[in-house]
């Protein structure tokens, strides 16, 4: 079951329409993505890179900025510490090619998922004093590693932080008896996270990847070398290809970044880059938000789950064509092996669900002591979309007991946990998702106590479906699917406009790919136009919906071309290029 909701927020759409040169339709779904001024409309559909915030916005930049250039020019040696997803990847890589290019004496090091966990520990610092390190950078982590920078500090190896998660808090009470966060900051030569309430950074919704690049924006505007001038242009690459892949609202100057990053991914001279496509076989002029996302992205998160990602960060500095095609082949090899293991774990989760009858709570917590721990968030992910309910899956490591969250829209997660937090070792993320190590013999209590304290109601875990514009598909012709180009990059925040339509009349149907599973109609409108609709999604559950409202015959009758089954459906407008020739395509999401 799922809840339509039809935006109805309010605007002079046809000012908008004439100032703008968009069309009404357009103007609507601009207003649906809460934008409220002409002024934001414009920077919507043209803003330009310049119109991003200055980097000195955040705080403590000008700590950072100085603390560095100190280490630099003293002969200190610096390490970066990332993280193993792609955001830590490329954040590293922004900042490691930045500081080298400023003359800085600088090494890498990527914390081994299993052996190292998230971010900073004490293994890496007892490293870095026995490396000799005199500052270490962190980025995409560090805000919550209080406990491991007081030890570097203790070593005399001063810390910069440049992260983007949730600061950790503890709730103290004020003399009135109300109640009040207070932050939990790290006591660093400087701490550079757009989530501190201190920070008046107009747009706090950026990835670990642009606080990097604000960082060396800082520095090339302190230091201007021509040649991090010009590397500025690479960097923004990564920059956009982090928001993209940490999921980042494309929103404000996300929006901005990824766009104007995509225009520079599409000629991108960085030979790891360019071999990924190559070995996908896509030209890198085609390359889209759902590449970055579900292609490369997905090839370099598989090293740091399933290997080192110090592989994919080798790749991205690979200086020779051989060197590049070698890692890139490697990468989606073990991108391949991944999937497999994912598609393996979700069928344990839903069998274990069914097992211990979890669709009765509110917050699911799944154990599956025998799936590769690096698999717990992607797999928490599917059953999330699966069931709509906040999901933990854990699973046992190799100390204790190591999982990942994936939420839904009305259940803060880090929040949830910060309330439970005694019953880890260690947690952290935010709203949407999160990370956690605990000890086995707690997982009962960890489940009773976050569905006690959950005050989710049975409303919350209907799927809503949020259309933009009811409109008919006679409507949505090529003009349209021309104006709608102009709202790209699409994603979180900014989704592909839904529209929809009732009463549409499917007269026939056939099934198409290799495992027959895209379905394709032929429909009527109830104002006698015909279109054709194409269905990526669950051919089952559809199938299932027609037996319902028409009868078991009504399957067998739609696919020999007898159809007459009108039904409610919800669609995207696109264009679709097959050999040559363009047409526009009508996408069915939903449908009742």
């Amino acid at each position: 079951m799922e809840k339509w909701l039809v935006a109805a927020k309010k605007a002079d759409f046809q000012k908008w329409s004439e100032e703008l040169h968009i069309s009404p339709v357009v103007a609507r779904i601009l207003r649906n993505r809460d934008l409220t001024e002409i002024s934001e409309v414009r920077r919507f559909l043209y803003g330009k890179l310049e119109e991003c915030h200055s980097p000195w916005l955040l705080k403590d930049m000008d700590k950072a900025v100085a603390e560095i250039l100190a280490a630099i020019d003293s002969g200190k040696k610096i390490r970066v510490i990332g993280d193993y997803d792609v955001d830590g990847i490329c954040s590293a890589y922004i900042l490691t090619k930045g500081f080298a290019l400023l003359g800085a004496n600088v090494d890498t090091a990527i914390p081994h998922r299993i052996h190292d966990g998230y971010g900073l520990n004490e293994h890496l610092i007892e490293e870095a004093k026995d490396d000799g390190i005199g500052l270490i950078v962190t980025c995409d982590n560090g805000i919550a590693a209080a406990p491991q920078i007081a030890l570097s500090n203790e070593y005399g190896i001063g810390v910069v932080v440049t992260d983007h998660h949730e600061v950790p808090f503890q709730i103290k009470k004020a003399a009135d008896g109300s109640e009040y966060k207070e932050e939990i900051l790290p006591q660093a030569l400087a701490v550079v996270d757009p989530k501190q309430a201190e920070c008046q950074y107009p747009f706090p919704g950026i990835c670990g990847g642009v606080v990097a690049y604000k960082l060396v924006q800082a520095l090339c505007e302190k230091r201007p070398v021509q040649e991090l001038q010009e590397a500025l242009e690479e960097l923004l690459e990564f920059a956009a290809l982090a928001t993209v892949c940490d999921v980042m609202e494309l929103k404000d100057e996300n929006r901005i970044i990824v766009k104007e990053g995509l225009k520079r991914i599409r000629r991108s001279q960085n030979l790891g880059l360019r071999s990924l496509l190559e070995v996908h076989d896509i030209a890198p002029e085609k390359c889209n938000v759902y590449t970055l996302g579900f292609v490369v992205g997905p090839s370099l998160n598989a090293t740091g789950r399933l290997d080192t990602a110090k592989r994919a960060l080798e790749l991205l500095q690979s200086s020779s064509k051989v060197e590049a095609m070698t890692a890139a082949r490697e990468l989606k090899d073990l991108n391949d092996s991944r999937k497999n293991l994912t598609l393996k774990g979700v069928e344990e989760a839903e069998n274990y669900i069914a097992a211990h009858h979890l669709e009765q709570d509110k917050v699911m917590i799944v154990f599956l002591p025998e799936v590769h721990e690096s698999l717990a968030g992607i797999i928490a992910g599917r059953v999330r979309e699966k069931y709509n309910h906040p999901v933990f899956l854990l699973t046992r490591g190799e100390e204790g007991v190591k999982g990942s969250g994936r939420s839904i829209e009305t259940y803060h997660m880090y929040e949830n946990m910060t309330a439970v937090k005694d019953c880890f070792t260690k947690f952290g993320g935010h709203a949407m998702a999160a990370g956690l190590s605990m000890e086995e013999g707690r997982i009962e209590e960890l489940r009773q106590r976050l569905n006690a304290n959950c005050t989710l109601t049975e409303d919350d875990f209907i799927p809503r479906v949020h259309i933009d514009v009811p409109m008919p598909l006679s409507y949505a012709g090529e003009d349209l699917a021309d104006d709608l180009e102009l709202l790209e990059p699409f994603g979180v925040g900014n989704p592909r406009p839904l529209f929809a339509q009732k009463d549409v009349v499917f007269l026939s149907g056939a099934l198409l790919g290799a495992n027959k599973n895209v379905m394709k109609f032929r429909v009527q409108t109830p104002e006698g136009t015909r279109a054709s609709l194409i269905y990526f999604g669950d051919k089952e559950k559809f199938l299932q919906c027609l037996a319902e409202k028409y009868g078991p015959e009504a399957e067998e009758k739609l696919f020999s071309g007898q159809g007459s089954y009108p039904l409610s459906v919800v669609y995207q407008v696109g264009k679709n290029t097959f050999r040559g020739q363009t047409e526009v395509q009508y996408i069915m999401q939903n449908f009742c």
